[in-house]
């Protein structure tokens, strides 16, 4: 069965840092494309950072490019985001997402993802 589980996240203060990380199991990893998607209070769940199989192409929100890493480990079925240079507006519920993907590029939309963990709450404020 697949799974994706999040941790990692927590009250941090503006300016500072995380890493989120998404172990998975149930697949084998290098053949899906993975990312990470963010839904504050009251918001649509929106795409952050994602990351093609073989982890050569990557794609990131305006938003959180330059400060937001994404990264993977097919080995050790694991994935994910450093973020750096926290902002308030970085605030929700950070999910990670998978899906089978064997076309170029990556999937950026949420409804493109077929496979969730439950979610980890980052917290960005003073």
């Amino acid at each position: 069965q697949l799974q994706l589980v999040e941790s990692g996240g927590g009250l941090v203060q503006p300016g500072g840092s995380l890493r989120l990380s998404c172990a998975t199991s149930g697949f084998t990893m290098a053949n899906y494309a993975m990312g990470w998607f963010r839904q504050a209070p009251g918001k649509e769940r929106k795409g952050v950072a994602c990351i093609s199989g073989s982890g050569f192409h990557t794609q990131y929100s305006e938003s959180v490019n330059g400060r937001f890493i994404i990264s993977r480990d097919n080995a050790a079925n694991a994935m994910y985001l450093q973020m750096n240079n926290l902002k308030p507006d970085d605030t929700g519920v950070y999910y990670c997402a998978g899906v089978r993907w064997s076309s170029g590029g990556v999937p950026f939309r949420s409804i493109d993802y077929d496979y969730w963990g439950q979610g980890t709450q980052v917290t960005v404020s003073s």
